[in-house]
C-alpha cells in the first residue's frame, strides 16, 4: 500500500510521542513492504509560535489531502491569555469540523501485566475491555449561542443534537459492538435534559435495528460509578461530547495511566485522525519520560481503521505488549522493582518487537 500520512506533532511532549508512533508505522511499512509518506506540519502552540494561526490553512490542506492525519498533542500555556477562538486547543475543534471527524473512538483495557498499576484492585479490573464512542462534533462543544457577556455577569453554552446526528454516531457504535460483545451502553443525563431524552428516544430506535446486540441505558453519573466498581462490565460505550470527554479520561484512569490510551476520530468519507488521549504535558517536555503507548497504539488504530491494514495494526499491539511482558515500563507506569526506561528505549523496544 502507498499512504501518505501527514503528521502533526504539536506541543509539549506532543513530538516525543508522534516520533515513535512514526518510527513504527515505519517499520510496520519496511516489514510488510507498504510504501508510507511522511509529512510533518504545524498546529496548536507550535503553530502560533511561528506567527501563524493555531490551525494554519497549510496544515488543514494538508490534513485534508491526506490518507490519514497523526497527531501529537495540543496545548501550550504560553497562549492561555488570548481568547478561546485563538488558542492551540481552538485547531483541535477546527480541524475536527472541517475533516467531518463526528466519531471518536477510545478503547480502554487492562494491559497484561499491568493490572496492579491503578487505582483499582487488579480483581476489579481483570478483563477490562471497553470502548468509547464519542460523538465528537456536536453537543456542548459546538452549540449556539455561546459566549460570556460584557460585564462578565454570565455566560453561556448550548447543549444541541439532531436526530441525524444522534443515528449516524450510534449506528457507529453498533456496529462497532457486532464485532465485540455485543453490547452497547448508552450514556447520557435523560432525567434532566431535553436533549438527552432526545439521544436516548434516537438510540432506542437505531437499536431496533441491531437485534443481536444487546442495548442499556445509564445515566452519566450512574455510569461513571459503575465505571470505577465494575469496568469489565462495559463493552461499548455510546455516548455524547462531552460526557464522552470525561468518562473516556476517567477509563484512562481505570486503565492505570491515561498515556496508555489511544484513539481514532473518523468520519464516513475523509481521512481520520490518529492520537493518543493525554495531554499536551508540557511540563514533561524534552525529558524522555513520556509514556509512548498511546501515541504507538494509535499508529495501530491509524493503520486498522485508517488504512484497512487489520492484520499490521494486529502486529503492532502484540509489539507493544511484548516490550511490557519483556518488564519495560515508562515511569508513569512503573511499579516497586520494575525497569523503568525513558520514551525512546521503550520505543526501540516496541520496533524491535516488530522485527521478530
Amino acid at each position: 500500500m502507498n499512504a501518505r500520512i501527514i503528521v502533526l506533532p504539536g506541543d509539549g511532549i506532543g513530538p516525543e510521542v508522534t516520533s515513535s508512533a512514526v518510527a513504527v508505522l515505519e517499520e510496520t511499512a519496511r516489514r510488510h513492504g507498504h510504501n508510507f509518506s511522511f509529512e510533518s506540519c504545524p498546529i496548536g502552540g507550535a503553530a502560533l509560535a511561528e506567527g501563524d494561526a493555531a490551525l494554519p490553512a497549510a496544515t488543514l490542506a494538508a490534513a485534508r489531502s491526506a490518507d490519514a492525519v497523526l497527531l501529537g498533542a495540543i496545548g501550550d500555556p504560553r497562549f492561555d491569555h488570548l481568547p478561546p477562538g485563538e488558542r492551540p486547543e481552538s485547531a483541535l475543534l477546527g480541524l475536527r469540523r472541517a475533516l467531518g471527524l463526528f466519531a471518536n473512538v477510545r478503547p480502554a483495557r487492562a494491559w497484561a501485566g499491568l493490572e496492579a498499576i491503578g487505582p483499582l484492585r487488579p480483581e476489579v479490573l481483570a478483563g477490562t475491555d471497553l470502548v468509547v464512542v464519542r460523538e465528537l462534533t456536536g453537543g456542548l462543544y459546538y452549540g449556539e449561542p455561546r459566549g460570556i457577556d460584557r460585564d462578565g455577569a454570565s455566560a453561556v453554552n448550548t447543549m444541541r443534537y439532531t436526530r441525524d446526528e444522534v443515528t449516524r454516531i450510534a449506528r457507529v457504535a453498533f456496529e462497532l459492538a457486532r464485532t465485540r460483545r455485543r453490547h452497547v451502553t448508552s450514556v447520557d443525563k435523560a432525567n434532566v435534559l431535553e436533549v438527552s431524552r432526545l439521544w436516548r428516544s434516537v438510540v432506542t430506535d437505531v437499536g431496533a435495528a441491531y437485534p443481536d446486540v444487546r442495548l442499556s441505558h445509564e445515566y452519566v453519573d450512574a455510569a461513571a460509578m459503575k465505571l470505577v466498581l465494575a469496568p469489565a462490565s462495559f463493552d461499548v460505550v455510546l455516548t455524547g461530547n462531552l460526557f464522552g470527554d470525561i468518562l473516556s479520561d476517567e477509563a484512562g484512569a481505570v486503565a492505570g495511566s491515561l498515556g496508555l490510551l489511544p484513539s481514532a476520530s473518523l468520519s464516513t468519507s475523509r481521512p481520520g485522525m490518529f492520537e493518543p488521549v493525554h495531554g499536551s504535558a508540557p511540563d514533561l517536555s524534552g525529558r524522555d519520560v513520556a509514556n509512548p503507548v498511546g501515541a504507538m497504539a494509535s499508529a495501530a488504530m491509524l493503520l486498522g481503521d485508517g488504512l484497512g491494514l487489520h492484520a499490521e495494526a494486529a502486529a503492532v499491539t502484540a509489539a507493544i505488549e511484548t516490550a511490557m511482558r519483556s518488564g519495560l515500563r515508562t515511569v508513569d507506569i512503573a511499579g516497586p522493582g520494575d525497569q523503568v526506561v525513558g520514551t525512546r528505549a521503550f520505543t526501540a523496544a516496541v520496533v524491535g518487537a516488530l522485527g521478530t
